[in-house]
This record gives C-alpha cells, sequence and structure tokens, in this order.
C-alpha cells in the first residue's frame, strides 16, 4: 500500500510539506494543491503558485503538481510548463466543492458536463506525453453519477484514478458514500487510490479490508491533525515530545523567514495549528491563547504551552474526537 498527502489549499504547501516530510514518517508522494491554469496565455504561474512547485522548494520528496481549469488548452500550456520543471506526472483536479470553481464549471462542477469532459480528456491525452492522473469525487448531486464517469475514464490510460467518495454537494460532511465507491472499484481498469476520512488506523483497515486491490489511500485532513498517523500505519511508535518541538520549530521560522510580515505570518501558523492542536491532550489551549493571539509573540508563547501538554500516550485521535467525521 502506497500513502499520498492530500492537497489542502493554503495549507499543505511546501514550507508545510518539508517539515513534515523531515520529522514524520515521510508520504510515497505529495500533491500539490491546484494551480489554476490561465487561458490567456501568458505567464503560467503567480508568484505563490510557482514557489510552491519550484523543484528546488521541494527537494527529496515525490512531488505530483495538481491543474484546475475546464479548458484543455490551458491544460495543456500549464503541464508543458510543469514538464520544464521536471515533472512527469500532473493530476486533475475534479473533485475541488468550492462555489466559485463549480460555479466556473471546474472541479467537481465539470463532472456534470460528461461530453465536456470527454473532449478535455481526448484533447490532454492526444497531446500530452505525460502521465497524468484524475482525483474525483464521485459526482456533483448524485453517487450514481460514478457509473457513468467510470465509463469516462477507463477509456484513458490513466496514471491513477484518486476517489473521493462523496459528491461536490456533501462537501466533506456526512459519511463517505462507500457504495458508491464500491460499484467504481469493481469496474476500475487504472489503478485506483482511496481518499477520504481516514484519522486512524482502524479507518485504514476497514478499507483495506473491503476493498483489497486498492493501490494506494490518500490522506488530507487525517494526517493535518495527527502527523503521527502516517508513522502509525506503518507500524512505527508515535513521535516523542523532541520531534514535535522540532517541527514546530521549523514551521516557526519558514513562515517567519518567507511572510512579507509578521501579520501574515501569524496567519499562516494559526491556519496550521487549527488542525495541529487536536494532537495535543491540552488541545483547549489553542482556543484560550493560540486562536485569540493578537500578535506572534504571544501566539508563540501559547504554542510552546501546547507543546508541553505532548503525551503519546494521551493523543486524542486514539479515542476518537468527538464530531471529527462530521467537520
Amino acid at each position: 500500500m502506497k500513502y499520498y498527502m492530500a492537497p489542502l489549499e493554503e495549507v499543505t504547501g511546501y514550507v508545510f510539506r518539508n517539515a513534515y516530510h523531515r520529522y514524520f514518517y515521510p508520504f510515497d508522494k505529495y500533491f500539490a494543491p491546484f494551480v489554476a491554469a490561465k487561458e490567456q496565455k501568458g505567464r503560467l504561474f503567480n508568484y505563490k503558485e510557482r514557489n510552491d512547485i519550484l523543484p528546488e522548494n521541494n527537494r527529496g520528496l515525490v512531488l505530483i503538481p495538481q491543474i484546475l481549469t475546464n479548458n484543455s488548452e490551458a491544460f495543456i500550456r500549464t503541464a508543458k510548463g510543469m514538464r520544464e520543471f521536471g515533472y512527469e506526472e500532473i493530476n486533475l483536479n475534479l473533485g475541488c466543492p468550492s462555489k466559485t470553481v463549480v460555479n466556473g464549471g471546474r472541479g467537481s462542477g465539470f463532472l456534470q458536463d460528461r461530453e465536456g469532459l470527454r473532449k478535455f480528456l481526448d484533447e490532454i491525452f492526444e497531446q500530452l506525453d505525460m502521465k497524468i492522473s484524475i482525483k474525483t469525487r464521485l459526482g456533483r448531486y448524485d453517487p450514481e453519477e460514478i457509473g457513468p464517469l467510470m465509463e469516462i475514464f477507463n477509456g484513458y490510460p490513466l496514471e491513477e484514478l484518486i476517489i473521493h467518495p462523496r459528491v461536490r454537494e456533501d462537501f466533506y460532511g456526512g459519511t463517505p458514500r462507500l457504495d458508491a465507491f464500491s460499484g467504481a472499484y469493481e469496474v476500475r481498469k487504472a489503478p485506483l487510490c482511496y481518499n477520504g476520512d481516514i484519522f486512524t488506523v482502524e479507518d485504514l483497515e476497514r478499507i483495506e479490508r473491503e476493498f483489497p486491490q486498492i493501490t494506494a489511500v490518500m490522506i488530507g485532513r487525517g494526517v493535518l491533525r495527527h502527523p503521527g498517523l502516517t508513522g502509525q500505519l506503518h507500524g512505527k511508535h508515535l513521535p516523542e515530545k523532541s520531534v514535535w518541538e522540532a517541527f514546530a520549530g521549523q514551521l516557526r521560522d519558514e513562515y517567519v523567514r518567507i511572510s512579507i510580515n509578521e501579520e501574515k505570518a501569524l496567519f499562516k501558523l494559526k491556519e496550521i495549528w487549527s488542525y495541529l492542536r487536536w494532537s495535543f491532550p491540552e488541545s483547549t489551549i489553542w482556543d484560550r491563547q493560540m486562536k485569540v493571539a493578537g500578535d506572534l509573540e504571544t501566539f508563540l508563547y501559547g504554542m510552546r504551552k501546547l507543546l508541553d501538554t505532548y503525551d503519546p500516550e494521551k493523543i486524542p485521535e486514539k479515542r476518537g474526537i468527538p464530531g471529527l467525521h462530521n467537520r
């Protein structure tokens, strides 16, 4: 079984990826948050997008860039630009549930235009000599949409098909629709990766029992809330406190280094720690001190207090966080 880090916009950028890869059990692949392909010819990547996929910012890890668009010409131009950076595999985003994205017919909004999707795939596979994988949902409105979608996907030499078993209207709520995923599993031709609600070792074991021939599992929110999870999946012990301190220190230093001011660094650290806090038994320190901190010094004081509470025997995920699967 291979394990992949899911792309979460504004969260799993190169700063987080590098710190995670250095201190916790590494993923087999990391998928970058999407690049929105530009339909007008010109600069392919903005400053932030370019920095995130630059090879020198991703040394030692396998990164798969992701493209968001419903325009084949824009996809092809962007993919060729990524090829110039040395990337041989790219991922098409058909899963993003954002209202703006969906209303533009991109992400999971593209799933309802099956003829348009087929034409799009015809064109990119005809013109690109690259490995292409797809990350998708079951459909926009109804999980039964995955049936005709699989007929489309099976017509192309996909490097991999990653399915998040929810429809767009689910966003990230409720439970994964495993019955519909099972239908896709039965007819798949490409290697199939499961993505959705892996928060514990028990979650993974259930998926492996039900779908023993999947080739990979992608994990997003689960590993952000519990970075030690991937080690557990490989039978390793949870990390020591010193690992957490070094990891937190690298995140702090790097966000301060790349941010234009302290306010921006504080914003990024709050965003990351809104997830990481769940690995600590005294996560209320987040609510009382870190979340409400108005300056970096106050935030870091709270962060150190939170780190001091770390105890591998008291990881909340071991007991299950109330409401975790409904967030």
